[in-house]
């Protein structure tokens, strides 16, 4: 991590960027999956179902069962009325982060969420970066303590910390004052996205966030963190490893593959006896965060033992779709480039701090309440329950 001293006051992540909201909870495993033809399958299921059947599918929750009401989610068509006597189609499924870098599906249901947080879902459009804690895991780990993604978060426990707190890339989630004062130290006003890329590059595994007055060094930081923007986000022009580093598929994948494992030595995913995936770097391999191998997660993800029969969970794809195959060669791309970055991370050592003694004496800390709490952000009606309109 940057090389700054344990004791050199630096401000607070959760002063920075001072909105956050607890990730959502869905409550219930079948409404999201890795893949989009699965969630419609399931809810058509749910709806073929009845009575007792339908509840035992549902799998209902103190805060959520088929006779809860409750409105749409903010931007989406989901449905309204009470889904013991639901009718109608699927919601259309959307991409969300469901784990560390992993991209999958989630049926934008309100009624199938135990807690959704309106408050994300009414700021999340293609201007919006999410910035995830991520779990904490021991300071050496190597794996960023924070994520950054444009879509949706489900990942836990971490608090999710929107970049804007208004649709449409207006009004930064930043500390009041604190812009103009970055401004008057470095001598030009950096941008809501370049102050998160300086954060993401400094921040530490206590998500202290240590700044600089030094224009040279915060520039660096900057560019350095706007790289990793761009890897975690996977937007714009796709992510590539130089000829010959490049992953590919070796040994066509086996159907549907019931293991896989690694080979070091070969720089190989193997998947059975058969498929093989190469070159995998062991750095990509070993990427972690919160302690946990994202690779090995996100595999798993998608050849996890069979759950219950008859669970809406069951209905999975009968063999593994070819999109799964670019995502996972993405991925090793993805997590091999972020390997690549950590040294450059590591060697970034602050100078001419600006601390938290510093902020509090300009006026930028301490953070007033109004900063913590989300904006109002609503002009038009949302669908309650049962079809009726509320303005919130």
């Amino acid at each position: 991590m940057p090389g700054v001293t344990p004791d050199d006051d630096a401000p607070l992540l959760a002063d920075l960027m001072p909105w956050s909201v607890a990730p959502p909870r869905l409550g219930r495993g079948w409404p999201a999956a890795p893949d989009a033809a699965s969630l419609k399958a399931r809810w058509d299921a749910l709806l073929k179902a009845e009575g007792p059947d339908r509840e035992a599918l549902f799998e209902p929750t103190r805060a959520r069962t088929l006779h809860s009401a409750v409105g749409q989610l903010p931007g989406r068509s989901g449905g309204t009325e009470r889904l013991a006597r639901a009718t109608g189609p699927c919601a259309e499924p959307v991409r969300v982060l469901r784990a560390p870098f992993d991209e999958q599906w989630l049926i934008p249901d309100h009624r199938l969420i135990d807690a959704a947080r309106p408050e994300l879902w009414r700021v999340a459009d293609e201007r919006q970066v999410f910035v995830v804690e991520a779990a904490t895991a021991p300071a050496d780990s190597g794996g960023p303590p924070l994520l950054a993604s444009g879509l949706l978060p489900l990942v836990r426990p971490g608090r999710i910390r929107p970049l804007y707190r208004r649709p449409g890339g207006t009004e930064p989630n930043l500390a009041p004052g604190l812009p103009a004062h970055l401004t008057a130290r470095l001598g030009h006003r950096p941008t809501p996205a370049d102050v998160l890329a300086w954060t993401l590059t400094a921040v530490r595994p206590g998500l202290t966030v240590p700044l600089t007055s030094d224009p040279e060094l915060w520039s660096r930081g900057v560019e350095l963190g706007h790289r990793m923007l761009w890897l975690m986000r996977r937007d714009g022009d796709r992510p590539k490893l130089p000829g010959g580093r490049r992953p590919y598929v070796r040994s066509p994948l086996p159907s549907r593959p019931a293991t896989v494992h690694y080979d070091r030595d070969e720089e190989t995913l193997r998947f059975d006896d058969a498929g093989r995936i190469s070159p995998v770097p062991p750095e990509a391999w070993d990427f972690e965060t919160g302690g946990v191998r994202v690779l090995e997660q996100w595999l798993a993800a998608r050849l996890e033992d069979p759950v219950e029969p008859g669970t809406l969970a069951a209905i999975r794809p009968a063999t593994w779709p070819q999109p799964w195959t670019s995502e996972l060669l993405e991925l090793i791309t993805v997590l091999a480039l972020m390997a690549e970055l950590r040294p450059q991370r590591d060697e970034l050592t602050v100078t001419d701090p600006i601390t938290a003694t510093e902020l509090r004496t300009a006026g930028v800390l301490p953070i007033p309440d109004s900063a913590r709490r989300p904006a109002s952000v609503l002009d038009h009606q949302e669908e309650g329950p049962e079809g009726q309109f509320t303005l919130l």
